[in-house]
Parts: structure tokens; sequence; C-alpha cells
């Protein structure tokens, strides 16, 4: 379920209500610069097509703040989008790298394009254009794109050989999120879902519980959800519903994880697996379960739905699946929301971890890149949960309090007067 709330504007209270909390005049000053992206652009991105026709693609990029290092963050090829998302999702990224204390700077680009209607000659076009448009304003020292929804380490590949032929050198800390041939960094693609599974596994920690005979949904089917669902089965969990973009499927007594990567591989839906019931996104939401996931886009727990939800406990993977007044709901409901700034935040940090590498030009094995997640990852979780737990407020609250504080220290150390 969708919902009209305004993100920019959710973002923006979300900073409100952090700065309130830290009750210091010093942050509230700063609360306008760093409620607003520092830069916004918007670029026409002439490509031709196979059949020699030219369509002209907008993409978006919005640079949030640079007080300490570099911009950073994902490029989404999507063909719904507003521009106050892509302002409030610059901003979340700026507090998901806070949160666990990295020294990168939100940002977000987007094309407005459904990549499935374009052959794969039309998409590396629209890659290079994109770089070709936006390369004055990007590079390692400047803001650095990582792949997000619908973008693929071929398509950061696609734009990192273009801003090193734009720039003349070759410049593989460009973009992140590369295949190893150009760059990445090893453990990349199964950053996130393991990112997930350590945040989840510290707090079950911190409450005297664990992964064991837990019961899951995971809304949605893609290829690190899958990944997700995978790790944590292995762990001793139940996949008992899962969906994708056409259904929701379920089985109390499970689901066979295994087929329905074969199904996806084959590029089928869920639907075609057999031995499950059938069930609407609103039937989803009032069953019970340990565990809910919601790995699709924003916007989909809400004010209409959130009384109906019977988890135990939300953890998001997508970016703001649960809007604010929501949260107040599931917390008055003891429905704790495991937030994306601190959830989704593997990706996020091994992406770091591939710049730095791209930097040095010296490349570490899977088993170090694996440590240096869990070390960094627990931690960040640890201080939100027993910081949350002191103050009696949800995970998110205290979440956005610890990183507001890390950006406006930093804000306020360089800046005398803005």
């Amino acid at each position: 379920m969708t919902s009209n709330v305004n993100p920019f504007e959710s973002a923006k209270m979300q900073l409100k209500q952090a700065i309130d909390i830290l009750n210091n005049p010093a942050y509230t000053s700063k609360l306008e610069v760093i409620s607003n992206p520092k830069r916004i652009l918007e670029v026409s991105i002439p490509v031709k097509m196979d059949n020699w026709e030219i369509k002209v693609f907008t993409g978006f990029r919005s640079q949030h703040n640079d007080a300490r290092g570099p911009f950073k963050w994902g490029i989404r090829f999507h063909q719904n989008v507003s521009r106050d998302e892509v302002k409030a999702l610059s901003i979340w990224m700026t507090f998901k790298s806070w949160v666990i204390d990295i020294p990168l700077w939100g940002w977000k680009g987007w094309i407005i394009v459904d990549p499935k209607t374009l052959s794969i000659t039309e998409l590396e076009r629209l890659s290079r254009w994109y770089v070709r448009e936006l390369y004055k304003y990007i590079g390692p020292e400047q803001d650095v794109p990582a792949p997000d929804v619908n973008t693929t380490p071929q398509i950061m590949a696609w734009m990192m050989d273009e801003y090193s032929k734009l720039v003349w050198v070759y410049s593989p800390g460009s973009f992140t999120g590369k295949p190893l041939t150009s760059g990445g960094s090893k453990w990349r693609g199964r950053s996130t879902a393991q990112g997930w599974v350590y945040v989840l596994q510290k707090y079950l920690e911190l409450i005297w519980e664990d992964i064991t005979w837990k019961s899951f949904i995971v809304q949605w089917a893609w290829n690190a959800g899958l990944t997700f669902a995978e790790i944590l089965t292995a762990h001793g969990a139940k996949l008992i519903w899962i969906s994708d973009s056409k259904w929701w499927i379920y089985n109390q007594n499970g689901i066979e994880l295994k087929e329905i990567i074969l199904l996806k591989s084959s590029r089928k839906s869920v639907v075609d697996y057999k031995d499950a019931k059938k069930v609407s996104n609103e039937e989803i939401l009032e069953l019970d379960c340990d565990l809910l996931v919601p790995a699709a886009l924003e916007n989909q727990i809400t004010t209409d739905n959130a009384k109906k939800i019977k988890a135990k406990l939300i953890l998001e993977l997508a970016n703001w699946p649960v809007v604010p007044d929501a949260d107040v709901i599931l917390f008055k409901n003891n429905i704790q929301v495991i937030p994306d700034i601190l959830a989704n935040s593997g990706w996020v940090m091994v992406s770091y971890f591939e710049q730095v590498q791209n930097n040095a030009n010296f490349y570490w094995e899977e088993e170090e890149v694996d440590t240096k997640l869990k070390t960094k990852i627990q931690k960040a979780t640890f201080d939100v949960f027993n910081k949350a737990k002191e103050h009696n407020v949800p995970l998110r609250t205290w979440a956005y309090v610890i990183s507001t504080k890390r950006v406006l220290d930093a804000m306020n150390d360089r800046y005398e007067n803005i």
C-alpha cells in the first residue's frame, strides 16, 4: 500500500525531531541548512535508440551535504520519481552513512526510465550520456556514485569507463559497486544481505533471542532479498510468505526457498510456486509472524494499515517503507522497527570499503571485508539500541539522533558561521 505522504517533508520532520532531542542551540540554528540539499541538478539525456530515433530522458542528482568528505551513493533507474523524493533520499543517505560513522555524505541520482524497455546497447548509451552530462560534478574527491534500484555492476563499469575517458585518467574510485575486473570489492554482492543479518543478529542478541525457529516474510523476491532469506533459513528461520511485483504467496509450514530462486532465475513469478496460497498485500498484514521484512519501495506501511500489522518485529530493507506517523502507531503497539538507515547500511559500508581500496590500489580478501563489515555495523546497532532503550523511544529516533549529532558536529567544527 502506498501513501501520498511527501518524503521530503518526512525527512525534514525526522531531522527536526532529532535536533529537538539534542536540545542544543548550536544544532538548532543549523536545522534549515541541514534540511535542504546543497545542490540539485536536472539534466536532459539524449540517447540514440536502436531504431535511430533520438529519445531524451530526464536525470536528477541531489547532493545533500559535503562538510566532511565527498558525496556518495546510488543512481536509480526507475520510471516513477518526484523531485522531492530525490531530495529526501539524498538526506537519508547522509544519515545512513553517519549512523555507521563513515566519512561520506548523501546524494541521490535518478534517471526517469523503465530499463526493461531498453536494449543492452540503449542502456549503455543512456548510462554513458548521464556521466557526460554530470562528470564535472563527480569524481573520487567530489562525488562517488554507486548502484541502486535497477542499476548493476555492469552499468557502474560503463559509467566509470566513461568518466575515465572524460578526465583522461583511469579512475576506478569514481564509481563503486563495479565488477571485480573493474576495481570492485570482494563481498560487495553479498554485503547488503549480510549487513541485514548482522544487524538482526545483534538486535536479537540484545533482547536475549536468536533467529532459530523465527517465522518471517520477505517483500520482495529480488536478488538481495533472496540472499537474505537464504542466510536466515540457513540459521534455522522459516520463510512463510514471500512476494514479487505480481503477488504474495503463503505457506504456514514454510516455503522452499530453492524453488523460489529457481523460479526467479527463470524469470517466472512466485505465483508459479505450487505448494502455497496466493494472498493479497492487505491479507499479509493481518497474519501473524515473528519478522516482517519490507524490501520493495517507499511508503509501504502507513497510518492506513499500521494498526493491522501483527508482526512482532519489522526489519526495513527498502528505503523508507514505514512512514513517520505509522512509526508512532507501531511503537505504541510494541512492534519495534529496525530502521532502514541502520538495517540497510551493509552495502553502504562495503561501498565505502571499495572506494578505500580503489584509492589505495590494494584489495582485501572476502574474510577481511566481512570482518570489518560485521564489527562496524554491529557496533552501530548496539549504540542505537542502548540509547533508544534508555530514552524509551523508537530505534529510528535514536538512529537519527546519533547521525544528526555527528553531522552537525562536523559542520560546527568546519564552519564558524554559515
